[in-house]
């Protein structure tokens, strides 16, 4: 809608007498509008504006309520990763959110068994190698037919192989590109078509801070995690305005990888990974899972291409 257009549906307002803001200026009739720097001309510029900002706010609301899925009681979320350490916290915030999660995992029945208990009955998880295309499909397909398109995707699946780049075969570098890059790709083209039909939704995926910042021993990874952010704005670009596409980016986040870390790492470099935190500390799955809930909600209706990055302050970018 042009401002002509605009301008248009102000002044064919029935609702607004605008001759009697207006003054007599000759026996003819009225002036369109009053005299610069005259009361008359005050009002008459505020009535105007008013109501233009009136239709704006209008037209801005039937917008909006066209691209909101109405409210469903059971809407459902897919998690990949999602039945341990920050994926199992993500699933159960979106439980706890009212959602019906699908928790996806690749080879941990133990976690998958466990988690399925702690999400309860409305719940499943499903095995499912999120690097193949196939496996995907199938798996997509199964959770459409079951319960409808989701409307939260979270792509947290991840793989690292660390080795010097001298070190790193074929197999590591497509093993973690193929579940990293390619397994939020193939995810995200599984799901964005029943996600559009339905009205739309939310997808977010797990990056890291690696992918912003090298580190050594670790072109696959890093390198994995830069491209994610990038598919996030493509995606976020293509997808809008019905699917709003962002990056979550966790920092040092306890979970049992993480203590892993810290306990190989050398000794004079752990008291570096701390006294490098503003906050002093490490973060929790919790706190990742506070993030998503406000990705994941209306709150963030207006924010998409973007990266959240809960690291208590250690990179500031």
């Amino acid at each position: 809608m042009t401002y002509v257009h605009l301008v248009a549906r102000v002044i064919d307002r029935k609702e607004i007498d605008w001759k009697k803001f207006l003054p007599q200026t000759s026996k003819e009739g009225y002036s369109p509008i009053g005299l610069p720097g005259t009361n008359t001309y005050a009002t008459t510029e505020a009535i105007f504006h008013a109501s233009l900002y009136d239709i704006l706010a209008s037209e801005s609301l039937i917008k909006m309520n066209e691209h909101v899925p109405d409210a469903d009681p059971m809407k459902t979320a897919v998690v990949t990763g999602g039945t341990k350490g920050i994926g199992l916290a993500l699933a159960k915030r979106l439980r706890k959110m009212g959602y019906r999660v699908v928790a996806l995992y690749g080879h941990d029945q133990k976690s998958a068994d466990v988690a399925s208990k702690e999400l309860g009955a409305e719940s499943t998880a499903i095995q499912v190698d999120v690097s193949s295309p196939e496996e995907v499909s199938r798996v997509a397909n199964r959770i459409i037919n079951e319960y409808g398109a989701p409307r939260i995707l979270v792509n947290n699946a991840g793989r690292n192989i660390d080795k010097p780049l001298t070190e790193i075969s074929d197999s590591d570098w497509r093993a973690v590109l193929d579940t990293n890059l390619s397994g939020p790709f193939y995810m995200a083209r599984s799901f964005a078509g029943p996600m559009l039909e339905a009205g739309g939704g939310s997808i977010i995926n797990i990056a890291a801070t690696t992918g912003i910042r090298p580190r050594f021993n670790g072109v696959n990874y890093c390198s994995s995690k830069a491209g994610l952010l990038h598919l996030t704005k493509c995606l976020a670009l293509e997808l809008a305005p019905k699917i709003r596409v962002n990056s979550l980016i966790p920092g040092m986040i306890d979970t049992e990888d993480m203590r892993m870390r810290v306990q190989n790492a050398p000794a004079e470099h752990r008291e570096s990974m701390f006294t490098s935190i503003p906050q002093e500390r490490i973060g929790t799955p919790e706190e990742m899972a506070d993030a998503l809930e406000f990705l994941a909600g209306d709150e963030s209706r207006y924010i998409t291409g973007q990266k959240l990055i809960v690291d208590g302050g250690q990179f500031m970018w």
